[in-house]
């Protein structure tokens, strides 16, 4: 057997400064630091953040009044904000700042005028607290086409979630556009998701099977594993071996592996391990060179931690 690696894969610099910002609270700041919403959507980097003394929860109510929180990556509406504010908690905002882009664009259009579409998945963290910036329709790709009954010429402007299909939002904006006369769209899938599903493209030319690697409720894992389906590959969401069933392999010569923008490159590894192949190949793909600041809090910590 051979195995089939992509790239880009991984941790995008969103996640990176999700997880950075929860290890320099906890050096920073009385324990224990709370995290609302899993910090990102991958239950290793969760619990590997909660045995240094992180707590994750889902309501900012659950937190006690004073106490330091972290609030997701996916971000968060202002109502959470306003909770914090009344409870007298320390908030640290790990918001990714593409995310945070989006919400500046809601609340910038609404004040222009324009009514809003956010094309996204129903009751994903992301969407919550981009709908909650102002008012807006949602469009989900994944259910038939529900626009608002709006006069053609209202003007519109179309948001996206960041980790969405490639291929399936620019269906759904061809949708809108084909419904009203003055649409502006905001494309705003961001640069992990795009570059990783371009190399799925790529890797499914080449492999008879592909394994994503990642959480059940990765948005972006899911949608990998789905660009690999489109392309006529067979293919498995899987967060490590211990997921992985023998009978998927049986007569099966290449492997492709990628993994999501939350998924921790040791859980790769840990999955070529068990596939045991005769040979790894890197499938070329763009070399990413991002990263964001932290937080000002925060800033100098890293440094001191070298």
């Amino acid at each position: 057997m051979k195995v089939f690696l992509g790239i880009p894969r991984g941790f995008c610099a969103g996640v990176v400064r999700a997880i950075d910002i929860v290890e320099l609270a906890l050096e920073k700041y009385p324990p224990p630091v709370y995290v609302k919403h899993q910090i990102v959507h991958n239950p290793y980097v969760v619990k590997s953040l909660e045995d240094k003394g992180a707590k994750t929860v889902e309501d900012v109510d659950e937190i006690p009044e004073g106490a330091s929180v972290v609030f997701s990556a996916h971000g968060s509406p202002p109502e959470d904000f306003e909770k914090a504010a009344r409870r007298g908690l320390h908030v640290i905002d790990a918001t990714c700042p593409l995310v945070t882009k989006v919400h500046n664009e809601a609340r910038r259009y609404a004040r222009d005028g324009r009514k809003l579409i956010l094309v996204g998945h129903r009751g994903h963290q992301e969407v919550k607290g981009t709908m909650g910036q102002t008012s807006m329709h949602l469009v989900d790709d994944r259910d038939l086409l529900d626009l608002p009954n709006w006069t053609g010429d209202t003007p519109i402007t179309v948001l996206t979630q960041t980790t969405l299909s490639v291929d399936d939002t620019r269906k759904s904006i061809s949708h809108i556009e084909g419904s009203f006369s003055d649409v502006v769209v905001r494309n705003d899938l961001c640069y992990a998701t795009t570059n990783r599903q371009d190399a799925v493209k790529d890797l499914s030319r080449a492999v008879d099977l592909v394994l994503v690697i990642g959480a059940q409720n990765s948005s972006n894992c899911n949608r990998l594993r789905e660009v690999a389906e489109a392309n006529g590959v067979t293919a498995y969401l899987i967060n490590g071996p211990e997921e992985l069933l023998p009978e998927w392999l049986d007569g099966v010569e290449n492997v492709g592996i990628t993994s999501g923008a939350s998924t921790p490159e040791q859980l790769v590894l840990s999955v070529i391990d068990a596939l045991a192949p005769e040979d790894v190949v890197t499938i070329d793909g763009v070399d990413e060179d991002i990263s964001f600041v932290l937080p000002r809090e925060l800033r100098g910590r890293r440094e001191d931690r070298g």
